[in-house]
């Protein structure tokens, strides 16, 4: 049976899931890919710290350059966040002739370009899976799956942290504030959880899917965004008699032309209100979902936990089976993806706002008077906006 040694840098929540499966779960990873799959180095900065895991002699250790310098290790799987010395190590271990599986989409949605580039020269893979949706199989299911649609919209839920939040404050008719503070007592918020609150985790996740489905290459600082700060108890409550739900979407959608086609494409980060009874709108928790409409499959639906320990160790982990039994270099060679010699934007330009046409929610307070609501309604109907419905109290 062949060997196929693995190095682990990262030994945090994610880490210490991956090392559980690769140690654990040996005997059956060996069944699936026809190899002795080995997990031989582990690197972290605390070398202290009890896991719950009881690892072999010497196995971790605080200097990467233990993997970088190991021409046996060929696939390494890193899981430190970040952009800064976690490019610097990636590029280092590309360089060295080693397989990447990583879940940071942070440093993907930044510097895909330079990282594949690299690897292509190399003659290595990076597999990414676990970068957008945790547990939920969204980079296989649109890749590879979906190769044969022409995908025409994602509405997706990818950041549990918001998901958790707006779930609470749904239910339990309570405020932002309040709930937040809850849910990092709870653990399901970081003590600085502006990343997530503010829409750019879900931003740099979207411009990866936004890649993958549509081929455009965008910063993903340049993807509108709103996040969840705002919303309020209030908010919900109207939703509700209005017969929707809020939750924080990320949105890729193709806007057709006058004649049909499809010559833009809206990308989007902001809370909105989806109608109850859909299957998004039943999203609830630390959940992850993504919506999917291709031209040939029509609608399909992913749904499961985006976050933790376990689920998102799955999707490592599958990612290190599909690159010791060839899958993941197939998909490399083949999706050309972050390639400036290979175009895969099917010539679609992003969207400006003001091409963007939508349904929105306006709460306003006025003075309690005779016709200020049907003022309202002048300067509404003066600047090209029509009311849908409207809630007065």
């Amino acid at each position: 049976m062949k060997t196929i040694k693995v190095g682990l840098v990262g030994f945090g929540t994610i880490g210490t899931g991956v090392a559980k499966l690769l140690l654990l779960q040996k005997e059956r990873i060996a069944k699936r890919t026809g190899c002795d799959v080995q997990l031989v180095k582990i690197v972290d900065l605390d070398t202290t710290r009890d896991r719950g895991i009881q690892l072999p002699e010497g196995m971790l250790t605080d200097d990467y350059r233990e993997i970088l310098n190991d021409p046996e290790i060929s696939i390494v799987v890193q899981l430190i966040g970040g952009t800064g010395v976690e490019r610097k190590i990636m590029l280092e271990m590309i360089e060295a002739g080693k397989n990447i599986v990583t879940a940071n989409k942070a440093l993907l949605a930044t510097y895909g370009e330079e990282i594949f580039c690299a690897a292509r020269r190399k003659g290595v893979s990076v597999a990414f899976e676990a970068a957008v949706g945790g547990g939920i199989p969204i980079i296989a299911a649109i890749s590879e799956s979906l190769a044969a649609n022409e995908i025409e919209s994602i509405h997706a839920i990818l950041n549990g942290t918001c998901n958790f939040i707006l779930s609470n404050m749904e239910e339990n008719g309570s405020d932002y504030a309040p709930t937040l503070k809850e849910a990092q007592r709870l653990g399901f918020a970081e003590a600085n959880p502006a990343m997530d609150v503010e829409g750019s985790d879900t931003a740099q996740k979207l411009a990866i899917l936004s890649h993958i489905a549509f081929g455009v290459r965008l910063d993903w600082k340049d993807i509108p965004k709103d996040g969840i700060e705002t919303v309020s108890g209030t908010d919900f409550r109207y939703a509700k008699l209005l017969g929707y739900s809020i939750k924080l979407l990320a949105i890729a959608k193709r806007i057709k032309g006058a004649s049909g086609a499809c010559d833009k494409l809206e990308l989007s980060v902001c809370p909105t209100m989806v109608k109850h009874g859909s299957p998004i709108a039943s999203v609830s928790g630390a959940f992850n979902a993504v919506s999917v409409v291709g031209d040939a499959v029509e609608h399909s639906f992913y749904y499961g936990k985006g976050a933790g320990e376990m689920p998102t160790a799955s999707a490592v982990v599958a990612d290190v089976i599909d690159t010791v039994v060839g899958r993941t270099r197939i998909t490399f060679d083949t999706l050309n993806l972050w390639d400036p010699e290979n175009d895969r934007s099917e010539n679609i330009e992003l969207a400006r706002a003001e091409e963007v046409t939508g349904r929105y929610y306006l709460r306003v307070m006025v003075e309690d008077r005779v016709g200020v609501v049907a003022e309202l309604a002048d300067i509404l109907s003066k600047a090209g906006i029509s009311i849908g419905s409207c809630v007065q109290e």
